[in-house]
């Protein structure tokens, strides 16, 4: 048997994952919008042969723009000009059940999965951005289990509009004449608490059946969403004993339900700062955390943990006392990350806010190569990932580090491929080709 290899995602963040990225005098901040730079990135990625490229998103201008790259282009064009320029690595677009119509988003993932001849993915979030539901005609944030009661069902939805098609739908028979099978063709017609959407979908079944179902979000509701649906979970943890928490929990879920955890991968996020000596890359590391600004990063504890503090507190310890653990917030799974690094470390709020900088509360890790990938092995092979989100704090420069030095560290362990095998995102990752719910082998949960 071949030995289990690691699956390795790029996550693009405008200028890289440290809140201070586009200050860096190796970034360029005057190419965020440009899509030669993201062709750039893509086509690296893919010569060193990474699982796919992944893209967040939200669909609201975020509040601490002021100080940070925190707008993106939209994910799904992103990544179609991307389509064209690389032919193997995976394409893996945000999008939000919660501000989404199922009917518009089937086509336009499908659409995706068509010109990148079976490279799609679709990271499901709920969002959690409550400055979004003015920009959609609501007066209100939908709160937390009630976007989760509305993604089960908008999943059941494009699941049935991509699976409308049976495989042999399409016929195109010169000779005959018959262009589509219509027998074949099927209308859902679903109406239901949410949602009511009559299909079929207007375009054929596409390469891989459906999109790859990727899932962002480690709340009770978010678990219990990606044991049912996810096919690969973006998470964010910050101990090896809390990986491999997260990990056996949400396999054995899997496993509950009815699914082969094997074909869940779980997939953290990592950020490294990469040196040729440790002591070279905690002063790279250093000088980004000199280039915070105290006022975004007391902007983002204000959202997430609910502490208005000033400046003037920085040095001080964080009051754990005033953090409210109740209520909509306590929901989220970034709130328990960061409680757990100020209950564990007891940092002052400028360790902290330091300590966040670099990756919003996913791992960051400061070493030389062979450090950064015995921190990968470590993990993976202790059952705390099946591979990995890389997250440069940087770019392009922070993931050309990992990519030239890493990397290969990885292959000469037998970790990592040193060839695409498939050519699809589902070939990569390993996972099977689903069939059509309406096929008569077909299950309404076969992924």
């Amino acid at each position: 048997m071949s030995r289990r290899q690691l699956r390795l995602n790029l996550f693009i963040y405008p200028g890289g994952h440290h809140e201070a990225a586009w200050r860096y005098r190796g970034s360029a901040p005057e190419r965020l919008l440009d899509i030669d730079y993201y062709r750039d990135l893509a086509v690296r990625a893919e010569q060193v042969t990474f699982d796919g490229v992944f893209f967040a998103d939200g669909p609201a201008l975020a509040d601490n723009v002021r100080y940070a790259s925190r707008f993106r282009l939209e994910p799904l064009t992103w990544l179609s000009a991307l389509a064209t320029a690389t032919s193997r690595i995976g394409l893996i677009a945000t999008a939000s059940t919660t501000y989404s119509e199922p009917y518009n988003l089937a086509r336009l993932l499908a659409s995706l999965d068509h010109i990148s001849h079976g490279r799609a993915g679709w990271n499901i979030v709920t969002t959690g951005a409550p400055q979004a539901a003015r920009n959609f005609g609501l007066d209100a944030h939908p709160v937390h289990a009630e976007r989760y009661d509305r993604a089960r069902e908008f999943l059941e939805v494009v699941t049935r509009l991509w699976d409308s098609w049976e495989d042999e739908a399409l016929v195109a028979d010169q000779a005959s004449g018959l262009f589509a099978d219509t027998d074949l063709i099927h209308p859902i017609e679903h109406t239901g608490r949410h949602l009511s959407v009559h299909g079929p979908l207007n375009l054929p079944r596409s390469p891989q059946g459906r999109p790859v179902y990727v899932q962002a979000g480690s709340s009770e509701d978010g678990r219990g969403f990606a044991a049912r649906y996810a096919e690969a979970v973006f998470t964010a943890h910050q101990t090896l004993a809390d990986g491999q928490d997260f990990y056996a929990d949400l396999k054995k879920r899997v496993a509950a339900a009815g699914r082969d955890p094997d074909q869940v991968l779980i997939l953290p996020g990592i950020s490294p700062f990469i040196g040729s000596t440790e002591a070279e890359a905690r002063a790279l590391h250093d000088e980004f955390n000199e280039l915070t600004q105290p006022e975004y990063s007391l902007a983002m504890l204000r959202r997430v943990l609910g502490l208005d503090l000033t400046q003037e507190q920085l040095d001080g310890p964080v009051p754990l006392e005033l953090v409210e653990r109740e209520g909509e917030r306590g929901n989220g799974s970034r709130f328990h990350v960061i409680l757990g690094i100020v209950e564990r470390e007891q940092p002052t709020v400028r360790q902290l806010l330091h300590k966040l900088a670099g990756a919003r509360g996913h791992r960051v890790v400061t070493g030389t190569p062979e450090q950064v990938a015995d921190q990968i092995q470590e993990w993976f092979e202790n059952g705390a990932a099946d591979g990995f989100n890389v997250m440069p704090p940087w770019l392009t420069g922070g993931f050309d580090l990992f990519a030239d030095h890493v990397v290969p560290i990885l292959r000469r362990r037998g970790l990592f491929r040193t060839a695409y095998t498939g050519t699809t995102l589902r070939d990569h990752y390993g996972l099977p080709r689903p069939r059509s719910t309406f096929s008569p082998a077909g299950s309404q949960h076969d992924t």
